[in-house]
């Protein structure tokens, strides 16, 4: 089964004011984070909107994204669902579309107990031939996965790691001790990569990288090669863009980065609002003491 390892940036979801894909934008912005060295693409991650977007508006961005990669880089496209019909007809739809892998996000209104949370992956891993990439994420999910559910499920042949942004990078090595190899683990926006990567991290799958793809591919080389001499400088010197992410709504503050940068995403679907201009200054600075 195919592991994943690297930096996936969280891609946003290009929308027009008529609901339609915006095709070229997105093209482009994969063009862009592929010349860029990026090591795999995930769409419809939380920085994708995911909530926010159609069943079909969904699938065209998957399509898209597999279309224009062309096989260059892995695409981790993102299922999330209250139901696991839904979750499984997602993920069979976009295995057949032609993505490498599966990130399972499972949505809530109410809670569910552990035994339906792992048998909500456990469905949604034995649906295709595809590797699944966990992602729990305890701030926004009403149904988190525990330490228990993610034993059981690191037991499973198709699911090979795991994303997760509790913001406790202690939870992270509680995880790892866990599963003991079974299951590899990526930084979230909310972890300090190099200190994830420092303790036995594969990368990080995260909106941040859409936006300083090339600092974050060079972060991840240095961990790579145990350089924390050069890394944990560049680390600190990009943390600024995790805390303009943090301060700022998350898919208004990577889309209006991305707009500074010259790419047409659009702004966040409604009832979100722009990035506000304090914000665009902010990240404007951030970009420029990039050089």
């Amino acid at each position: 089964m195919s592991r994943f390892e690297g930096v996936f940036p969280y891609l946003v979801s290009p929308i027009g004011a008529d609901g339609a894909v915006l095709e070229a934008p997105l093209r482009d912005l994969v063009e862009h984070l592929i010349g860029a060295g990026v090591h795999g693409l995930t769409p419809l991650g939380s920085t994708g909107e995911f909530a926010y977007l159609s069943h079909a508006q969904r699938r065209e961005i998957v399509r898209i994204v597999v279309s224009q990669a062309r096989g260059r880089v892995p695409v981790v496209a993102g299922v999330a669902a209250t139901t696991t019909a839904d979750a499984v007809a997602q993920a069979r739809d976009y295995e057949r579309l032609g993505a490498d892998g599966i990130l399972g996000v499972m949505e809530a209104y109410f809670p569910i107990p552990e035994a339906g949370v792992v048998a909500y992956f456990t469905a949604l891993a034995d649906a295709t031939g595809l590797p699944l990439v966990l992602y729990t994420n305890p701030n926004f999910q009403r149904s988190d996965l525990s330490l228990p559910a993610i034993t059981k499920l690191s037991h499973h042949p198709r699911i090979v790691a795991i994303k997760d942004a509790s913001t406790n990078t202690g939870r992270l090595l509680s995880i790892m001790n866990a599963v003991e190899g079974r299951m590899d683990v990526f930084s979230a926006s909310a972890h300090i990569p190099a200190a994830v990567m420092l303790i036995g991290g594969v990368g990080w799958m995260a909106g941040p990288a859409c936006v300083i793809p090339r600092e974050s591919v060079r972060l991840y080389e240095l961990c790579r090669a145990g350089n924390w001499a050069e890394a944990l400088p560049l680390q600190r010197r990009l943390w600024r863009f995790n805390e303009l992410f943090a301060q700022y709504a998350l898919a208004a503050c990577i889309k209006g980065a991305l707009q500074i940068q010259g790419f047409a995403v659009g702004d966040p679907l409604p009832p979100q609002a722009p990035l506000s201009e304090a914000g665009r200054a902010a990240v404007a600075e951030a970009l420029s003491s990039l050089g």
